[in-house]
């Protein structure tokens, strides 16, 4: 649909881009927010540095691996350690906030508006700052899933006591055997609830938000809407950007904005209903509120 040069960097001044920004946030009442993992790391969720260092230096200092997403590649001789990993990499990136109020300014400026949320996040950062559950899709997980590895059933289960408990006990980077997670119908291990492979469960909750986030754009057709595009990079652009830059290049009434530090671009044909903002998500926010 979009030209061989599908991507344009634009060039309008910072101050003015916020201001249009600003008077279509007044301006219209539909939001849809795609948010991927650079909204996250705008709220502080770093998974290398000093935030790495604080909580996995023992793993660093025995695998040599300096990042947490490489940690969670490594090829553990055992379960007890592998979950000793993904216990605290669970603790840290689902179960504690997050450093700044990046998603609470967010809720702040769209509370009033009718919105909905697809995200790639599987940190669960958009409930727990108080947005309506009803209206956000986690399309690839969440950290606080278990589910089967099989899988036998298209079910998950919620780990949050499980997680603590391998926290509390874990000893010389190792949970007790006793904690290893089994599927309560078939006996296999269980796994996290992220979209790695074909095996990645989608549970009744998963369709019925996919659900709604379809009949929402179905009602919201053609109508004056914003798409709003937070920290999606190149992973998986068909999830977000990609249905984000058709959407609206077929409704002459919708506004796409771009905001992502480093990656913030639209198609030429979609440039005289956009703004892209190269900047840093929180900053950005809180000058709007």
């Amino acid at each position: 649909m979009f030209s061989k040069i599908k991507t344009h960097l634009s060039t309008k001044p910072y101050l003015k881009k916020i201001e249009q920004l600003k008077n279509i946030l007044n301006e219209i009442d539909t939001v849809i927010i795609g948010a991927g993992a650079g909204l996250s790391t705008s709220a502080g969720f770093i998974y290398d540095g000093e935030r790495f260092n604080q909580y996995f230096s023992d793993f660093e200092e025995k695998y040599g691996f300096h990042d947490m997403y490489s940690g969670g590649f490594y090829p553990y001789k055992s379960l007890e350690e592998y979950w000793a990993y993904w216990s605290r990499y669970i603790t840290i990136n689902r179960y504690m906030d997050t450093p700044k109020p990046v998603y609470n300014t967010l809720l702040e400026l769209i509370k009033d508006k009718d919105y909905f949320i697809i995200t790639t996040n599987v940190d669960h950062c958009f409930q727990k700052a108080g947005f309506d559950k009803n209206r956000l899709f986690y399309t690839q997980g969440d950290y606080g899933l278990f589910q089967c590895s099989e899988p036998c059933c298209q079910k998950t289960f919620d780990n949050e006591v499980t997680i603590k408990q391998m926290m509390e006990k874990q000893n010389n980077m190792k949970i007790p055997s006793m904690l290893i997670p089994i599927c309560p119908y078939c006996g296999k291990y269980l796994t996290m609830n992220l979209r790695a492979d074909d095996k990645f469960v989608e549970d009744k909750g998963w369709h019925k938000a996919a659900n709604r986030y379809k009949n929402f754009l179905n009602v919201k057709n053609n109508q004056k809407i914003l798409f709003l595009e937070l920290g999606v990079g190149y992973n998986t652009p068909s999830i977000i950007k990609y249905p984000f830059w058709e959407m609206t290049s077929n409704n002459p009434n919708a506004f796409y904005v771009c905001i992502n530090f480093g990656e913030a671009i639209c198609p030429k044909e979609i440039e005289s209903q956009s703004i892209c903002i190269n900047t840093d998500i929180y900053e950005l926010i809180n000058s709007l509120i």
